[in-house]
């Protein structure tokens, strides 16, 4: 007997136990179908025939998981119906299996290709490269240009409307206001392009030393991981103690959201696809601090990250997932990359506004003919031919970042600094379709904008409470915070950080520098009564010290007299989140683009996520691939969501240690023994039990 075969009222169903019912097929036909078979011996049981049947197990999902029973006659049907649809001509051949898609790329993964050097593209020291930004993925584009595509660094020409590279990755001491850093970034082992290039960027500190080898090492000796994720009641621990507490509902909700295809969560919101079983837990507390999504965010991005890193929900808790650089990313990241292409003879031309680049269409063909620029303030253009080529970063999460200062809010008269990022992709926009939309990202500033702010400690006086929440010593120079800490019951829903300090290479040893952020910044804090974004850096400051658990008559004081804070208000910062549909992103090289590509956080490729430090460099490393011709293999978007072990690995801890077979099912009860025994013995036993499936108290 199967469960296709019991009459449905014959199990005399409750509404809840319909429920219940629909989770289980949910975890057990998770987002991809791939089959084990298994042949087990002769069973004397009800439930078995004599005969040598196979089991499949299907679908072990990220938010649960099971076993679902084949019997030998599913299988038949299966294998007969493939035979009616097979022909004499198939042959099984790995032939093709590489061939380059229609943007002359390819994907693969393992050492074989990544070790590989490929070959130097015909006609390369001909050709001219002009790339538009300075930001990581312009950076990493002309270093892919230099290492794979083997073009003169003389010919690569990077335009930057500031006066310093390094776009959304910053960190500067500012004499006027102190120090700056606008964001942090977040990186983990599996980020497999970044890796790539930052293996044959020099580094700065360690002679003979890569980036990459620096930063391996940084994180072997000092590994990352948080001791106090969440604080609640003016300092005191939140107590999540590593749980997710998510109802069977919340977790319903969100293996629906996992196995969603992706074109039926178009211009859909997460609060489209979510309710309060999933926004009332730990684990979206955790979440949204983490990553900064919205309710009204796009929900298909957030089934991308779930996706992407699958790996790390055992390491979401206590961010022990988490790599951390040495210093700010301007001074680890960036300027490696810039004295390598210096060094190579790239050429840096800064106070140059791209403002458009104009297009010549020749039946299919695409063909970028001029760009058009300001430099200095003064108009000019830069005439194309088919052999230069353009890559050009549309949209800032950065953009139009206003400043404020200790004693102002970043709003009225405040510097903001523009770089012409989003009028430049509509500029190219309007001249075809395939080019993208760039008003759904950027037209609704109240849903796209939060507001950071550097802290930076003048003396001891502050350094007891931080030290009181995180449990190390902030002047260690090793890790501190681990990871933000979340003050759960902030109105602004504040978060802070302290990296490895200091977090500049020339920072004074007895100052701490501190990274706040509030997601929400039009509602009152709970100390200083008035929205974020209209607070100067001292009112922050008293609004963090508030949350840190100082006492109340020592706030004012310490904010003045003991720490420096710098705001800034970024009204684009999570516009990549924004609901979209297909073709609102750009493909990196758009159809028919025979010398042009987009660069960055919205150009879009498959599977992986935005708002990371990979998104950039594989967007790079794509355009430069497919646009040169450069024969090497892209490596694929990690495939965790396709490993079994991590999604049994994951379901469990996603359950906080309870295994799917802990859930009552209601009439499906039954079935466990059965299958449990079916699978006693077997591969499939040791696998769910390496994976706290099976537990070691569970009798069958």
């Amino acid at each position: 007997m199967v469960l296709s075969q019991i009459p449905f009222q014959t199990l005399q169903m409750k509404q809840n136990d319909k429920k219940i019912i629909i989770l289980l097929f949910l975890f057990m036909v998770f987002y991809f179908d791939s089959h084990y078979y298994v042949a087990i011996k002769k069973k004397e049981d009800m439930y078995m025939s004599k005969n040598t049947v196979k089991l499949g197990i299907a679908g072990l999902t990220a938010a649960a998981t099971g076993a679902a029973l084949f019997t030998a006659k599913k299988v038949n049907d299966k294998k007969k119906e493939e035979e009616k649809t097979s022909t004499s001509e198939y042959r099984n051949t790995e032939r093709g299996k590489y061939e380059k898609n229609s943007k002359g790329i390819y994907y693969t993964n393992g050492n074989y290709e990544a070790f590989a050097r490929p070959e130097k593209p015909a006609g390369v020291d001909n050709k001219n490269a002009y790339i538009v930004g300075s930001g990581l993925a312009a950076l990493a584009a002309a270093c892919f240009l230099v290492r794979d595509g083997q073009m003169p660094g003389k010919n690569i020409h990077v335009l930057e409307a500031m006066d310093i590279a390094g776009g959304a990755c910053d960190g500067i001491y500012d004499p006027t206001r102190g120090y700056v850093m606008r964001g942090g970034r977040e990186m983990e082992n599996h980020f497999e392009c970044l890796w790539d290039l930052f293996r044959s960027i020099p580094s700065l500190e360690i002679e003979g030393a890569s980036v990459l080898d620096e930063y391996y090492w940084l994180n072997k000796h000092d590994p990352n991981y948080s001791l106090c994720r969440a604080t609640i009641n003016q300092g005191k621990d939140a107590h999540t103690d590593g749980k997710f507490d998510l109802s069977t509902k919340g977790a319903m909700e969100i293996a629906k959201l996992f196995m969603t295809p992706d074109e039926d969560l178009y211009d859909k919101t997460i609060e489209d696809v979510f309710d309060e079983e999933v926004f009332d837990s730990t684990f979206w507390m955790y979440w949204r601090s983490m990553f900064a999504f919205e309710n009204w965010h796009s929900a298909l991005e957030m089934k991308l990250y779930f996706q992407r890193f699958i790996h790390h929900i055992s390491g979401l808790p206590d961010f022990s997932a988490l790599k951390f650089t040495r210093y700010n990313q301007y001074e680890s990241l960036i300027l490696p990359m810039q004295k390598y292409l210096e060094a190579h003879g790239v050429d840096f031309q800064f106070n140059t506004e791209v403002t458009n680049v104009e297009f010549e269409f020749v039946g299919d063909k695409k063909i970028a003919k001029t760009i058009e620029c300001k430099v200095n303030g003064t108009e000019t253009g830069i005439v194309l031919t088919e052999n230069d080529l353009v890559f050009v970063t549309n949209g800032s999460c950065t953009e139009g970042t206003i400043y404020g200062d200790q004693d102002h809010a970043p709003n009225g008269d405040a510097e903001v600094r523009t770089s012409g990022c989003w009028s430049l992709w509509k500029n190219i926009a309007k001249q075809d379709p395939s080019f993208g939309h760039p008003e759904k990202f950027c037209s609704d500033i109240s849903k796209t904008n939060w507001e950071s702010a550097t802290v930076t400690t003048l003396d001891d006086k502050i350094i007891p409470y931080i030290t009181n929440i995180c449990k190390r010593d902030p002047r260690s120079g090793k890790t501190v915070t681990g990871g933000i800490v979340t003050c759960r019951d902030s109105s602004w829903l504040m978060s802070w950080t302290i990296n490895r300090q200091g977090q500049f290479k020339n920072q004074d040893p007895n100052k701490v520098c501190v990274w706040v952020y509030g997601l929400f910044t039009d509602v009152d804090g709970d100390y200083i009564k008035k929205p974020m974004r209209e607070c100067t850096g001292k009112e922050i400051t008293e609004e963090w010290l508030y949350h840190l658990g100082v006492p109340t008559d020592q706030i004012e004081e310490l904010a003045t007299n003991s720490a420096r804070c710098v705001p800034t208000m970024m009204p684009y910062i999570t516009a990549f989140f924004m609901p979209r549909t297909k073709g609102d992103r750009p493909d990196v090289i758009p159809d028919g683009c025979v010398n042009f590509a987009f660069l960055g956080q919205f150009a879009d490729t498959p599977r992986d996520t935005v708002f990371t430090t990979e998104y950039s460099v594989r967007t790079a490393m794509e355009a430069v691939y497919g646009l040169l011709g450069v024969d090497r293999g892209v490596p694929e978007v990690w495939g965790s969501v396709y490993d079994v072990r991590e999604l049994l690995d994951s379901s469990v801890k996603l359950m906080d240690g309870k295994s799917p077979l802990e859930i009552n099912l209601g009439p499906l009860n039954v079935f466990k023994k059965p299958i449990l025994k079916a699978i006693k013995g077997t591969v499939i036993e040791k696998l769910l039990k390496d994976h706290d499936v099976i537990k070691s108290n569970m009798k069958y």
